[in-house]
């Protein structure tokens, strides 16, 4: 795998089966950061604003009344024409950001619902969906992405006679065809909130704001120290800052604790690299390809490749198949159409850049494909 590899939910978190590392004391180094020019805090990650009470008591009161808290609630989240909610992975948002702006990712939505749920007083329940991850990446670094929702029922105590459909109802973004069939675990708030102070980790390192990367996930171990995927951020974060014995201190816990987490084991390989440990990083990669034979973005960085040589017939092969295994992503759609514009099949390539669109997971991303599908419409006479 090309890059760096960080865990985060956007749906942004990683579904790691390794046992936790131990304590994270050991792993801390202030001393080596300064300190962050931003708020690093969670107090009110699910606090209501004024809007948000007002949205509540006024404008869905009467639907709560009739329907009840719970059905009441999530019709509201879903019905169009009343809140209409966007995903946009763009950046991971608290409740009262997540409802100014009527979007976020599966995580920034799922703290929305809670804070509205707590302030009727339901009983919230949040689950990490297994099987359904992706894969995202901006520039060198690749993002492991789960998917997160929240099941929500009745306070404790609060019996109403007969059969209640909406004792207890999942809340989930994603299209009820998505999610069918795969296994949810409940995962606690704590680690709820530790996911979202890791994904914002992963947006400031993003934004080459290290030393804040740095502080939001030594607050994400702090919050829920078997965080496994926090650890793995951590690791990441002492590479671009040039820590890499802190970095190598990280990644070794890891793998001693789970030999088989590639993750753990691509961001090793840099490391040993770096510190001009060949011989272990050779030992390394080779047993990341038994692992992982066909990593992520595999037939992807082959295609690009073969596109940059003017192979247009073999980057199409190849983009066709890294969409037969990730077809949500809308960057392999999107060149897959760039090879089909190439090698002249346009239709084709008008259809790959409308299911780019369609892909897409943040407003810029959507902007982009969407100005090069509009000129793609616009080039002859179909």
């Amino acid at each position: 795998m090309k890059g760096l590899a960080v865990a985060v939910c956007a749906a942004l978190l990683c579904a790691c089966a390794a046992p936790p590392p131990p304590l994270a004391a050991p792993y801390f180094v202030d001393q080596r950061f300064a300190a962050p020019q931003e708020r690093i805090a969670v107090d009110d990650l699910f606090a209501l604003d004024d809007a948000m009470r007002h949205y509540l008591q006024v404008e869905i009161a009467r639907q709560i009344r009739s329907e009840g808290p719970v059905r009441g609630l999530i019709d509201a989240l879903h019905r169009r024409g009343q809140l209409r909610l966007d995903y946009d992975a763009a950046s991971t948002r608290n409740a009262a950001q997540a409802f100014a702006a009527r979007k976020g990712n599966c995580l920034s939505l799922v703290i929305m619902t809670a804070a509205f749920a707590k302030e009727l007083n339901l009983q919230v329940t949040y689950q990490a969906v297994d099987d359904a991850e992706t894969w995202s990446r901006h520039g060198s670094v690749a993002y492991l992405n789960e998917h997160v929702n929240l099941m929500l029922s009745r306070p404790v105590g609060d019996t109403i006679q007969g059969y209640d459909s909406a004792r207890l109802l999942t809340v989930d973004f994603l299209p009820a065809t998505d999610i069918l069939g795969q296994r949810a675990r409940p995962i606690s708030e704590a680690q709820v909130v530790a996911m979202y102070m890791n994904n914002r980790a992963a947006e400031a390192l993003d934004a080459g704001r290290t030393d804040a990367a740095y502080w939001w996930v030594r607050g994400a171990i702090d919050r829920s120290p078997d965080f496994a995927p926090a650890y793995n951020t951590l690791a990441v974060v002492y590479l671009h800052h040039g820590d890499l014995d802190a970095a190598a201190r990280v990644l070794g816990d890891l793998l001693a604790r789970d030999p088989d987490d590639t993750r753990a084991l691509s961001n090793m390989i840099i490391v040993a690299a770096r510190l001009g440990h060949g011989d272990e990083a050779g030992v390394l990669r080779a047993r990341l390809a038994r692992l992982e034979p066909l990593p992520p973005y595999h037939y992807f960085f082959l295609g690009t490749a073969a596109m940059e040589r003017g192979d247009y017939a073999t980057a199409r092969e190849l983009f066709a198949r890294e969409v037969e295994r990730a077809d949500y992503s809308g960057e392999f759609h999107f060149w897959l159409g760039l090879a089909d514009y190439k090698l002249g099949d346009i239709d084709e390539a008008r259809r790959q850049l409308a299911i780019a669109m369609a892909n897409s997971t943040s407003e810029t991303e959507h902007a982009l494909y969407a100005g090069k599908l509009e000129r793609l419409r616009s080039y002859g006479v179909h």
